[in-house]
């Protein structure tokens, strides 16, 4: 029996013939593009892999270690509304790829169709009128390509690569999230802190103007000390002021990031003097980037999604052949539609042979092969970001530790200095100038100094981000 006289052999044919030919494609072969950086990050005090957490070794749990700021954490990751929207994204990325993906298998219908018509008898050889019926019934398959130079296959691999890549475009926007609350935490206690010691401040102030007041009836001191005492006193209202603004609107910034309403119970009503986070990383070598950071996946996977692009603007260049067939019954009475002896069959092949399109092919495949080039650039533009991110990370966490030890030496020497100067002051020894200027020396130095604390945490936070770590947990 003929292939043509038996429908089913010929659609099970078809099919296992367009499976073959789907190995088939016109896109370039793929080559990641080399690494433009450097081998080392050309700090000269990049922390040792033995005294520090190798990044792979460590997830944001890890990292973090205060317990009130990985419970945000998982708070957010579950009500930030930025994020959901990266995981829609994805989602929605995930049915392109499964429309693009049905496009390689021949799609299967149930079909029936009816027509009832009258023909007049100048159109009828009998010479009168009459009524005519056709009904069918079947399975069938419409209008299937058959992929022989593989632009199906390349939308699909497109599609796919667009979906790996949103995929970590969501990743990349946990660990953004992550990164920027811890921040915005950090920010907080720090504010938190200087709230204390304001108000810490202005009350010791209050109490030392009460005491020139007195003093100043007594006649014991001049009424330029008491004017010196009640700009001290302003200054810490205002620096107080200052404080509590900063502190209200960290905490509102926690509220957008959560995600929630009331973070009130959530949040620490007091400072901790314990540090937040892992005090030590370890960056490993340049290359490990490329392993780590998602906004490079994501950056690679577009460019396969480009590269396989030009395989479909090619595939433009040749043949299309696309196949319909039915196998069902048929009948001019519906009553008999379904008796013996009414089986119908259909092959419909198909070929389109491009011969004129007014450069339209070429000016695809051009755009193609630009968009990748293009895309090639992002690449290699989003690595060279990351490893001037991660370098400049560095340089903060290497000279703020530094920087935070210098300066809490000098704020202990400072209140040393205040406590003496107060001492000589009550004495008689020193006029209260003296001690006004260690008064506001000591402040300026406390503030100092939790502000570096803050912004040696904040870069241990931002050196994390930008190894690409915490976007999952171990």
């Amino acid at each position: 029996m003929s292939l043509l006289n038996n429908p089913l052999r010929l659609s099970l044919s078809v099919l296992a013939l367009s499976i073959t030919l789907a190995g088939c494609s016109l896109a370039p072969s793929y080559q990641t593009p080399a690494a433009p950086i450097p081998a080392d990050w050309g700090a000269e005090r990049v922390t040792k892999p033995n005294v520090a957490e190798r990044l792979h070794e460590l997830d944001w749990q890890a990292f973090v270690v205060d317990d009130s700021l990985r419970n945000l954490i998982e708070q957010a990751l579950v009500n930030n509304r930025n994020l959901r929207q990266a995981i829609l994204n994805v989602e929605a990325s995930r049915a392109v790829y499964g429309v693009e993906r049905a496009a390689r298998i021949p799609g299967v219908d149930l079909q029936g169709s009816g027509s009832r018509q009258r023909l007049p008898g100048d159109l009828d050889m009998s010479g009168t009128s009459s009524v005519q019926e056709e009904w069918r019934a079947g399975v069938g398959i419409t209008a299937f390509e058959l992929d022989f130079f593989g632009r199906v296959r390349n939308l699909s691999e497109s599609a796919l690569q667009e979906y790996l890549a949103t995929e970590q475009a969501a990743r990349s926007v946990q660990i953004s999230l992550i990164g920027e609350l811890i921040e915005v935490y950090l920010a907080r206690s720090g504010a938190q802190q200087k709230l204390v010691l304001t108000r810490q401040t202005l009350e010791g102030r209050e109490e030392s103007l009460q005491l020139i007041e007195r003093m100043r009836v007594g006649g014991s001191t001049s009424a330029l000390d008491l004017e010196d005492a009640v700009g001290l006193l302003e200054q810490a209202r205002a620096d107080f002021e200052s404080a509590d603004r900063q502190f209200r609107q960290a905490s509102n910034a926690l509220r957008l990031l959560v995600g929630v309403s009331d973070i009130d119970q959530l949040l620490p009503q007091k400072p901790s003097q314990s540090p937040y986070l892992v005090q030590a990383l370890s960056p490993g070598a340049p290359s490990e980037l490329i392993a780590n950071r998602p906004d490079i996946h994501a950056s690679e996977y577009r460019l396969r999604a480009r590269n396989a692009d030009i395989g479909v603007a090619r595939a433009a260049f040749f043949p299309s052949v696309s196949l319909t067939g039915t196998l069902g019954t048929a009948s001019a009475d519906l009553s008999n539609l379904f008796e013996s002896g009414q089986r119908a069959w259909s092959f419909m092949p198909q070929i389109s042979v491009p011969i004129f399109a007014g450069g339209r092919n070429r000016a695809n495949l051009d755009l193609a092969q630009v968009r990748k080039d293009i895309a090639v650039a992002e690449y290699e533009q989003t690595i060279q970001t990351a490893f001037r991110e991660v370098a400049d990370a560095l340089a903060a966490v290497d000279t703020l530790r530094r920087e935070e030890r210098a300066r809490r030496a000098r704020a202990e020497s400072s209140a040393r200095s205040l406590q003496l100067s107060e001492a000589r002051w009550r004495t008689g020894v020193d006029d209260y100038l003296r001690y006004l200027d260690a008064q506001r020396n000591d402040f300026a130095y406390q503030v100092d100094l939790i502000e570096v604390s803050t912004d040696y945490q904040i870069a241990l936070a931002r050196l994390f981000r930008a190894l690409g770590g915490g976007w999952t947990s171990s």
